[in-house]
């Protein structure tokens, strides 16, 4: 429009009936809200602590807050400040580090998740889905199935919350199951904060990781699972034994479940030769009220019968 006027020394009433503009629309100037800067600065907090959440999930966000405003702003600020999620991130992206999770002080304040990948004897693969709490080290679950989604990840909360009371804080990574909506929102609902840690720095779970690594040396690499109700029947097992039986890693520390020792018993079986070497190996499996306790090596389960003494 100012083009026309200034080539052709046209008026503004002319240049407008040429272009089909309304002179209402060429002599209009945009005035910023009073609330623009405070919402700009709240999109990129909450955008630098989920770096990988588009402009939906942000407004849904910031409607949490109460800030009345609609998507199509957001979307309009959300592309003003660069905040666009990449599909192709650069290997260095610089990114805002994340505060440590701070040390729980009392049991049920902190729990930490992860997920483990394995595999049946036929080659289907498996996950695990883990909970520990970090102060007292308990495995509260190890939920196992060939796929584990969002919606199994709250329900396996929800019966946790139902037995023990919601956590106060959740420290986990940023897979698509653990940063998915339905997530969020159960998190949300109950009032517990999602501490997600910075992406490649498994470290700073480490209570999670070192619990990882006991799982996979004691139990998934020692076993081979036939079914999938077997490799339930096993790691619950195992567990059990980690909860109650298992020394802890610092001499003179109780079991996770701080239960005596007096009320369980424990099974060993010793002898197994290999090539002609005698190696020993104890294993550990509890003993209750039913007679019957299911014992395994590393390639077999045998069923013996234990008397209650």
């Amino acid at each position: 429009m100012d083009w026309l006027q200034a080539r052709f020394g046209l008026s503004q009433r002319r240049a407008c009936r040429i272009v089909g503009v309304n002179r209402a629309t060429a002599r209009y100037h945009g005035r910023p809200r009073p609330d623009e800067r405070h919402i700009r600065s709240r999109l990129r907090t909450l955008a630098g602590e989920r770096p990988r959440v588009g402009y939906r999930r942000l407004h849904a966000l910031l409607r949490r807050e109460g800030i009345r405003i609609n998507h199509k702003r957001v979307a309009r600020l959300y592309r003003l400040e660069g905040l666009a999620v990449r599909c192709r991130p650069r290997k260095r992206v610089a990114r805002a580090r994340h505060p440590q999770p701070v040390p729980p002080t009392r049991p049920n304040e902190q729990w930490v998740v992860d997920f483990v990948s394995d595999a049946l004897a036929s080659g289907r693969s498996i996950r695990l889905f883990g909970v520990v709490d970090a102060c007292t080290r308990e495995a509260l679950a190890i939920e196992v199935d060939a796929s584990l989604p969002g919606a199994r990840v709250v329900r396996v909360l929800d019966q946790l919350t139902a037995e023990r009371g919601c956590p106060t804080e959740l420290v986990l990574d940023n897979g698509p199951e653990l940063t998915s909506i339905v997530l969020d929102q159960w998190a949300y609902h109950h009032g517990v904060h999602l501490h997600f840690i910075d992406p490649g720095k498994p470290v700073q779970n480490a209570v999670m990781e070192s619990f990882n690594g006991r799982l996979r040396d004691e139990c998934l690499n020692q076993h081979w699972f036939t079914s999938l109700a077997d490799a339930r029947q096993i790691i619950a097992m195992w567990r059990h034994d980690y909860n109650h039986q298992r020394p802890p890693q610092r001499v003179g520390l109780p079991h996770a479940c701080g239960a005596p020792r007096g009320v369980r018993r424990t099974l060993t079986m010793s002898g197994l030769h290999n090539g002609g070497r005698s190696g020993r190996r104890t294993h550990y499996a509890e003993v209750e009220m039913n007679p019957t306790v299911c014992v395994y090596d590393l390639s077999m389960k045998v069923s013996i019968a234990a008397r209650n003494c």
